[in-house]
């Protein structure tokens, strides 16, 4: 894809651009022409699933010019590491998220969630309108202090590293345009980044350092990244913070992105709400979700699986190859840079029927299944698949029946479905109203 085309379509509107080469090609590899930076777009699932699963040969490298913006936020975590690191941090965490584990959280769960819900009884009765991010934020970093982080990070506190790390993911994105802009040259949002950083460690800094002076037993994130690995080394302060600052970032930015969309979505598409609201109407009624409710959510948890479909919160995963590759009949030089993208991937003409249409029907289990297991992997694949999937797909199920239960809602403008470009992907600003259920003539 030569300069000239590549490059004004990716400053104009980089999602459509993307999505457009790779329907263009119906899958085969893109390089593309960034001037000094020369990428391969890869979206077959026969090339991803090669790419992802070789972790030896395809590689996150944190000195690649795409991860180098990442690293500045947290450092050598789990996030954007490999070998021996990734391995300690893996370990370590892996069983705060077992599917056994989190089973076990969900009551837990949906008391943290019920209790956040409960603080937007009053603006629903007075009408006053309520800002979308500040309505998942609240419910998602209730939920989350309690369960993964043993209430050692309180909830407002959390609210203050969310609006750091929303900072930290809008001011990094000229770096990613922009990639071979040395650091000590000053770009727009330099600073902002800097304050977020500062901002964030003020409050995580100090809860690390105490957790390390008094250890505990806990089963949260905190205390098992505090303790000393299984190999006997003991972490340093960095490496802490890092994990730290990467599980917290995952553990709420995937949730709020992705329930973010669910607004705009049921406005534009009132045949969805109507049969969403009468499935968690049916299964919770005017009581709490429980462990029981969330086999019954069906359809709920189709609605769910098309919004990571269409807007998955890790919409590029950029790899780099170790040594010379070849791939899809395409050699590959060594320390190419590869970008994987689930949002190009889940929108592609060759692997989907009607992809640009938000259709729950598809992931009905009486459809076949899909031709392609990697046509379809909003949590990523392979050894770094994301260490939060089964938690996620508890929590978020829980959050959409709580508030549809208790609200219906009105958007304070025209639903808008193109996502703004950050490092997860997002509506664009909007507010809505909440309107009681038993008083909204929306049945």
């Amino acid at each position: 894809m030569p300069l000239h085309h590549a490059l004004p379509r990716l400053l104009r509107d980089p999602m459509a651009a993307l999505v457009d080469f790779g329907n263009r090609y119906s899958g085969e590899i893109v390089r593309l022409n960034l001037g000094t930076l020369r990428p391969y777009l890869v979206t077959h699932p026969d090339h991803l699933v090669q790419i992802l699963r070789d972790t030896n040969s395809y590689i996150r490298d944190g000195e690649s010019l795409l991860w180098r913006p990442i690293r500045r936020a947290v450092g050598d975590a789990i996030l954007v590491t490999e070998g021996a690191l990734w391995e300690s941090s893996r370990e370590t965490l892996q069983p705060l998220f077992t599917a056994k584990r989190v089973e076990t959280l969900v009551d837990r769960m949906a008391g943290a969630i019920g209790e956040a819900v409960d603080a937007f009884d009053e603006p629903a009765r007075t009408g006053e309108p309520v800002d979308v991010a500040a309505l998942m934020s609240q419910i998602v970093c209730r939920a989350t202090t309690r369960v993964l982080f043993g209430r050692k990070i309180s909830v407002e506190d959390a609210l203050q590293i969310n609006v750091g790390l929303e900072t930290i993911t809008t001011t990094m994105i000229p770096r990613l345009l922009a990639p071979r802009v040395p650091y000590n040259i000053r770009m727009p949002g330099d600073r902002a980044f800097h304050d977020a950083v500062r901002r964030i460690d003020e409050v995580i800094l100090p809860i690390i350092r105490k957790a390390r002076r008094e250890p505990d037993d806990g089963d949260d994130i905190i205390a098992a990244l505090c303790r000393p690995r299984q190999d006997g080394t003991d972490p340093g302060e960095a490496q802490i913070r890092g994990d730290v600052v990467a599980m917290f970032s995952t553990a709420t930015e995937t949730t709020i992105a992705v329930l973010s969309w669910l607004w705009p979505v049921l406005e534009a598409h009132p045949e969805v709400a109507a049969r969403l609201y009468a499935e968690v109407d049916r299964v919770v009624g005017s009581g709490p979700v429980d462990r029981a409710s969330l086999a019954e959510l069906r359809y709920s948890r189709m609605v769910l699986d098309e919004l990571l479909r269409l807007w998955p919160a890790g919409w590029m995963i950029p790899r780099t190859a170790v040594r010379e590759q070849v791939l899809g009949g395409v050699r590959l030089e060594a320390g190419a840079t590869i970008l994987v993208s689930p949002y190009v991937t889940q929108r592609m003409e060759a692997f989907w029927e009607r992809p640009e249409a938000f259709d729950p029907e598809r992931f009905s289990p009486d459809r076949p299944k899909r031709q392609y297991r990697y046509s379809y992997f909003p949590f990523g694949g392979g050894p770094h698949q994301c260490i939060g999937q089964y938690l996620f797909l508890l929590e978020a199920p829980i959050i959409m029946a709580t508030l549809l239960s208790r609200f219906r809602f009105r958007l304070g403008k025209a639903a808008d479905l193109r996502p703004r470009l950050g490092a997860s992907l997002k509506p664009r600003a909007n507010q809505l109203t909440l309107v009681p259920r038993d008083r909204s003539p929306i049945p």
